[in-house]
């Protein structure tokens, strides 16, 4: 379940949206649009630990994966669609 407020009405009743904000998302729109979402510390932890991407610089990659690169693999061959291409 999530609140939808308005951002004028969150203004008003902060303290009220943000102790709901500890059971469920709290929707803050702005000119009725969806302009914020407020939600819960451990929640925020939670979504942020599932995040495991990082983003290397070329140096920081091991040789073993520079050179997986650089056979530019493309996925498993389709030989049946290859006439999609003429």
């Amino acid at each position: 379940m999530t609140t939808s407020v308005t951002s004028t009405e969150f203004q008003t009743r902060s303290g009220k949206y943000l102790e709901a904000s500890g059971k469920h998302p709290v929707l803050i729109t702005r000119h009725d649009r969806p302009y914020r979402i407020l939600i819960d510390v451990g929640e925020y932890q939670r979504l942020k630990a599932l995040d495991t991407r990082q983003a290397l610089y070329p140096h920081e990659l091991s040789e073993e994966l520079k050179q997986e690169l650089e056979k530019g693999y493309q996925g498993k061959p389709t030989p049946d669609l290859d006439h999609l291409m003429d």
